[in-house]
């Protein structure tokens, strides 16, 4: 007999294995636990039972779930996307519940007319049409924000379907149990539920926000961690047994608690402090699941699997597809929105399991389901990853499409010349642009916000739709004339792979790439990045210059000191290169930079830096640049090459000293 202890380290090792394995396949950890829960179920090697204490534990999972939903759904999200989330996701569900229900009573008349036995009622094809019209917003969102396409055209569509999908699991919930009257008792029972949660939905979210601002900024002003996060845990777990004790559902109460939070300043800190208890519930109630999978089923059941599989998503891609086609998207658009949604979803298990419980579905339906539920979601990852393949193949417009927004991109850029290449365009890209303008230098931007692009096209500026990440937009845009390229949004992925196409085929052309802090400094200088510009540090700098400026230090020694801690910071800005309009009388003496590049057979070739005595000179090189593009610290042990660029800074005499000592070898 095991002891609680000895299940809960059972539940650790294989959660803690799912996961290492599934990372390592770069595959969600979701999967990882409905494997492990498959393995160590009663089903497979019987090393854990599906108790009931481990069932009522794992259903916290479900309510933290719901409440991390409701904390995404502000009423002014839900207003800017309306047309995708109550629009085009409400159809999708209604259809899909509807279409199944449809299917059902074909069956059932084509099983009669054959004398076969059909038992599944209405009941159950409408929990089935429900749990098929879910998908998993956690591996979608996930694949999505790892492919930079959130802000797409498609990403867009298939957010706000996933929203309306988890938004429309709070009335599934309350409805579902009440399915299993009959006849008068059902309605009553539905009109009942309706009654109370309308009247507890409107008690808690008219009241309920101005109560739960005041009392967390009341437990805030305490400034204690552990008073915050246990006054939390009493607001999302009161409420859901507030609501479990009304006749409805633990999740309900989680999801209101959610959306009443959304609305308070508290918000962000609370995603933060919640996500711990989330992920770790969360990955019991799926190992849970898992547990109840029938691996004979598989193997015995093959065939139906198979069928169950690959009918609900065909069906689910060709309806998404057909509506995204409905809603005015393009071909290319709707199949690629009808392809991210086409699988299973984790809360298609809640409602599976629901409907389980209250005998809506017969046992035998339920393993062969939940197998194809599970085959689903484990070829997602492919499909996203050869979408863009398979959407090629099914519309040629498509092709065309991209082809024409690549043409638009070059016929903006085509006339410029040396001129910067500002990867998106929000606040910093545009503050960019803006100085770029006034110094008459020429830009051209890519962002992937549609409504962004066109406002400012419309303004006249410089601004096109394109991702630069993809190697096409940044060719399009002119990479091999440009001066520079600026990441001005802060995303390393994105940014390691921007610089990979800029090393790749244009390594003559600098980079410069904004970051929030320097946690990645390294990771992008070995990238490639000539500069990095963390924002944490111009930020202290400008604290700091302030902070000295009012306890009275003088102005002058003020920006001296600021302007040291970014020549010790920032390497291209120890001085500043030479021009035409710097010659006079105070600047002669200044230091400033030049760049010198060595001969392809230099003398120098082989030797070290610190060997060649720039010092002598009375110069400092800041940096040396590689005839890859590469950019590297002036180190003293960096072997030189022919042909390498130095960065250097010293005197107008200094330097030419330096340039002729370097180029004579």
């Amino acid at each position: 007999m095991l002891t609680a202890l000895d299940l809960t380290l059972i539940y650790l090792i294989a959660a803690v294995l799912g996961v290492v394995v599934c990372r390592s396949l770069k595959l969600p950890p979701i999967l990882g636990y409905l494997v492990v829960g498959v393995l160590i179920g009663p089903n497979a090697l019987a090393l854990a039972s599906d108790v009931p204490a481990v069932q009522n534990l794992a259903e916290f999972g479900v309510v933290f779930l719901m409440f991390a939903i409701g904390l995404e759904f502000n009423l002014p999200k839900l207003h800017s996307m309306r047309s995708m989330v109550f629009g085009l996701g409400l159809l999708q569900v209604v259809m899909t519940i509807g279409g199944t229900m449809a299917g059902n009573v074909l069956l059932r008349w084509l099983f009669g007319a054959l004398g076969l036995p059909w038992d599944l009622g209405w009941q159950g094809s409408l929990v089935l049409g429900a749990a098929m019209a879910m998908s998993s917003t956690a591996i979608v969102i996930k694949l999505m924000a790892e492919r930079l396409e959130l802000e797409s055209e498609h990403g867009r569509r298939v957010v706000g379907v996933l929203l309306f999908q988890d938004l429309a699991v709070v009335p599934l919930l309350v409805l579902i149990p009440a399915l299993g009257g009959s006849g008068s008792a059902m309605l009553q029972s539905l009109g009942w539920a309706g009654l109370k949660a309308t009247v507890l939905l409107v008690l808690l979210l008219t009241g309920g926000q101005h109560v739960m601002r005041r009392w967390l900024t009341m437990v805030a002003r305490r400034r204690s961690q552990e008073l915050f996060m246990l006054n939390l845990l009493l607001v999302t777990l009161g409420l859901a047994w507030l609501t479990e004790h009304a006749g409805l559902s633990l999740a309900l109460g989680a999801f209101v608690a959610g959306m009443l939070i959304a609305e308070t300043e508290f918000k962000h800190q609370v995603e933060l402090d919640i996500r711990p208890f989330h992920d770790v519930l969360l990955g019991l109630f799926f190992i849970t699941i898992g547990m109840r999978l029938d691996w004979q089923t598989l193997v015995y059941q093959w065939p139906l699997v198979i069928i169950l599989t690959l009918a609900p998503t065909l069906a689910k891609f060709l309806l998404v597809a057909g509506l995204a086609k409905l809603f005015r998207a393009p071909t290319g658009v709707a199949l690629r929105t009808g392809l991210y949604l086409a699988q299973a979803g984790e809360f298609g298990f809640v409602l599976l399991t629901l409907g389980a419980q209250h005998n809506l579905i017969a046992a035998q339906w339920v393993s062969p389901v939940l197998a194809a539920m599970v085959l689903s979601m484990l070829v997602t990852p492919l499909i996203i990853q050869h979408s863009d393949r398979i959407v090629m193949k099914l519309s040629a417009s498509d092709w065309l499409l991209q082809s024409v927004q690549l043409t638009t991109i070059a016929k903006k850029s085509i006339k410029t010349d040396a001129h910067v290449i500002i990867c998106g365009y929000g606040r910093s890209g545009q503050n960019l642009a803006t100085l770029l303008e006034a110094e008459h230098i020429p830009y051209m931007a890519l962002d992937l916000d549609p409504d962004r692009v066109r406002q400012a096209a419309a303004a006249g500026q410089s601004v096109v739709f394109g991702d630069a990440a993809r190697l096409p937009s940044l060719i399009a845009a002119g990479l091999s004339r440009a001066s520079a390229v600026v990441i001005s949004y802060h995303d390393t992925a994105s940014a390691l792979k921007v610089l990979h196409e800029v090393r790749s085929h244009a390594p003559q052309v600098p980079v410069i790439v904004r970051t929030i802090d320097d946690s990645d400094l390294e990771k992008l200088r070995a990238a490639g990045a000539t500069e990095v510009v963390p924002e944490a540090i111009e930020g202290s700098l400008m604290l700091a210059s302030h902070a000295l400026a009012l306890v009275g230090v003088p102005m002058r020694r003020v920006l001296r000191i600021t302007r040291d801690a970014r020549d010790r910071r920032y390497g291209l800005l120890r001085g500043y290169f030479h021009g035409a309009d710097d010659d006079t009388v105070e600047e002669r003496d200044q230091a400033r930079l030049q760049s010198i590049s060595l001969p392809v057979a230099s003398l120098l070739q082989g030797r070290m830096l610190g060997e060649i005595g720039v010092a002598s000179w009375g110069i400092s090189v800041v940096s040396v640049r590689r005839p890859s593009g590469a950019v590297q610290d002036a180190r003293d042990d960096l072997v030189l090459q022919g042909g390498d660029t130095l960065v250097v800074s010293g005197t107008p005499e200094a330097l030419a000293r330096a340039e002729h000592g370097l180029l004579v070898g």
